[in-house]
């Protein structure tokens, strides 16, 4: 087709899906009994447009939204779109030997106004039909909860909802659940006692294992776990049961060389009885499609994760759409506050304190959800905790106003040539004690642990205002400093993010490294192991990678810095949204300082992320 031509040399859709569109029309032209060119012609373009929809982290092509695809197209491309979908009957689209109601293969699925490649049709039908049956109850004796939640949170009020102590009974109820909370609302605290609690009630030694999306995230439990495991009213035998090490997603699988399929799945599930995922979040649909397929029989599953953050960098926002009852069915109150079913609020009021609430849960997924409300870190004094609230909840006036009413750890720098120089020099401060560091030969992990309490955060790759213009920027200011020395690619000091997995060596997508002169002077890069080993490797042996003083928001999740700041770009942007930027606010712990013109700040955060998918539907419905 003319039309997908023209779309292609205009870089509106990608060679890809103009050669898939081909495949679809090559096949319905061969076919006996082949569709009217009209519908033929339309199916082309909509096959290309599904295909587009997954390069963006879509799911599906919902076709009574069909209109957002052609924002930005050309006037006379547009028409031509828009005479096309004029003639659109789904009943006519089923019609097509491409096109199947999931009933049989094919490879276009047309499901309640949905149009999916069959392969995210699967596994996204197979991802709900799994937690829906996960989610049923198991057996459990509630005294023996109740008692346990006594020892495990002594300090629980009589007057005040613990709601740490309600995830825990809800997690252990059910063979999947999800624990979701913000910043400081105690997640890993949660986590470590639910365990101690799983392994008292459970007679048989069973076997714990913990994951996380990414190197850094998984580094970050199991550090934080440690901590919390020591704390716990057990014995050390029983403590040394809990794991201290989480591994990646990819690494607990089994990844096979050269290939997107894993060790483990249906027919050689994973060695576990119970598996706890940390950062949730960014798992996308096909990872968990795969998680759950690996899961044994017997095993439970708890997530773990802040619903309200960015989604996955691949298609699907798998925990945004589970944690979606305030926008279906009959399990939300008038607050959008999760409601559960009669039998699991009895079983909830009996383990601990629960408000009065209406009980009308249609859905078994409303049973397994667990919310952490409370955030033990920033309190009503906290900028960072008051801005990242306005910005979660829409609030443009209060997100504009946080910056104006005096808080001592967040700061907003107008987006200008001084404010931009503003940055870069606030940029080199945070990241001269680590260089510091490296020409006073301290050890790599110390200087590793160092350049991780600052960090600059982009919304975009190019550009001034992008991650590759900002790496520049800064590399030049810092050889302006002499901090770093040399025009070479490679220089001591020089931090780099592994950008595709190395299964060999172990390195992982996101995985962050310093290179620095190991004894005999010869320049390596060193990272931290999830077992916090550091090894140090030839910078020629790296996979893919690039530096990293400054990363995307969606590259910082799952790691944590004291001090954060964050660049929104000039113009606005679809990628500027309350996901982003609250997701941007709560790597800060301690500090946040934002550059930006104030209409960026207003209208990333009246923009809220919505994905074409069918997995809340399903869950749901």
């Amino acid at each position: 087709m003319a039309l997908l031509r023209d779309l292609r040399q205009l870089q509106l859709i990608r060679p890809l899906d103009e050669q898939f569109a081909g495949f679809i029309t090559d096949a319905e032209s061969r076919a006996i009994d082949g569709i009217p060119d009209s519908q033929l012609r339309l199916l082309g373009l909509l096959a290309a447009l599904t295909s587009v929809q997954l390069s963006r982290g879509e799911v599906c092509l919902q076709l009574n939204q069909l209109h957002l695809q052609l924002q930005g197209w050309p006037v006379v491309l547009r028409k031509q779109a828009e005479a096309l979908f004029a003639d659109l009957s789904e009943s006519e689209l089923l019609q097509a030997i491409t096109v199947s109601d999931g009933s049989h293969e094919a490879p276009l699925v047309l499901e309640q106004g949905r149009l999916y490649l069959y392969r995210y049709w699967k596994y996204e039908s197979q991802v709900a039909a799994t937690i829906n049956h996960l989610t049923v109850p198991v057996a459990l004796e509630p005294q023996a909860v109740a008692m346990g939640l006594q020892r495990f949170f002594p300090n629980a009020s009589n007057d005040e909802v613990d709601w740490q102590q309600v995830a825990v009974a809800i997690a252990l109820s059910r063979r999947f659940s999800v624990i979701s909370g913000g910043p400081g609302t105690g997640k890993t605290t949660t986590v470590a006692r639910l365990l101690g609690l799983y392994l008292e009630l459970h007679e048989a030694t069973p076997v714990i294992r913990l994951a996380a999306p990414t190197g850094k995230a998984a580094a970050r439990l199991s550090e934080s776990l440690g901590r919390a495991r020591d704390a716990l009213p057990l014995d050390e035998d029983t403590k040394a049961l809990i794991p201290d090490q989480a591994v990646t997603l990819h690494r607990l699988l089994g990844p096979r060389p050269n290939s997107k399929s894993f060790r483990h799945n249906a027919d050689n599930p994973l060695h576990l009885d119970l598996l706890v995922v940390d950062e949730a979040s960014m798992i996308d649909l096909p990872m968990i499609y795969r998680l759950l397929d690996a899961l044994p029989e017997h095993a439970q599953l708890i997530m773990i994760g802040d619903k309200d953050q960015l989604a996955s960098v691949e298609a699907g926002s798998v925990l945004g759409d589970i944690c979606s009852w305030d926008s279906h069915g009959d399990s939300h109150g008038e607050s959008g506050e999760l409601i559960y079913s009669t039998d699991q609020y009895a079983y909830l009021k009996h383990c601990c304190r629960l408000p009065d609430a209406t009980t009308s849960a249609q859905s078994s997924v409303a049973d397994a959800l667990a919310l952490l409300r409370k955030s033990y870190r920033f309190d009503a004094g906290s900028g960072i905790g008051q801005l990242a609230r306005a910005v979660n909840s829409g609030d443009t006036v209060g997100a504009v106003q946080s910056f104006q009413s005096g808080f001592s750890d967040i700061s907003h720098i107008e987006l200008n040539e001084q404010g931009y120089a503003e940055m870069l020099q606030q940029a080199v401060a945070g990241y001269r004690p680590y260089l510091q560091l490296i020409a006073e030969r301290a050890e790599p992990r110390n200087i590793l642990h160092c350049f991780g309490a600052s960090q600059l955060l982009a919304v975009v790759r190019e550009g001034p205002y992008g991650v590759s213009g900002l790496n520049e920027a800064i590399e030049k200011q810092l050889r302006q400093y002499r901090l770093i020395q040399g025009s070479d690619v490679w220089y001591a000091g020089r931090p780099v993010m592994i950008t595709r997995n190395d299964y060999q060596l172990g390195l992982y997508n996101g995985d962050i490294g310093i290179a620095i002169a190991d004894e005999t002077g010869k320049l390596r890069v060193w990272f931290e192991w999830p077992d916090g080993e550091v090894k140090g490797i030839l910078p020629g042996r790296l996979p893919a990678h690039e530096t990293v003083f400054a990363m995307t928001v969606h590259k910082s999740q799952g790691s944590e810095f004291e001090n954060v700041l964050m660049i929104l770009p000039a113009e606005d942007s679809a990628l500027l949204t309350r996901e982003l930027i609250y997701t941007g606010i709560t790597r800060a712990k301690q500090r946040f300082t934002l550059i930006s013109r104030e209409q960026s700040l207003v209208n990333g955060t009246a923009r809220r992320t919505e994905r074409a998918s069918g997995l809340a539907w399903r869950l749901w419905q």
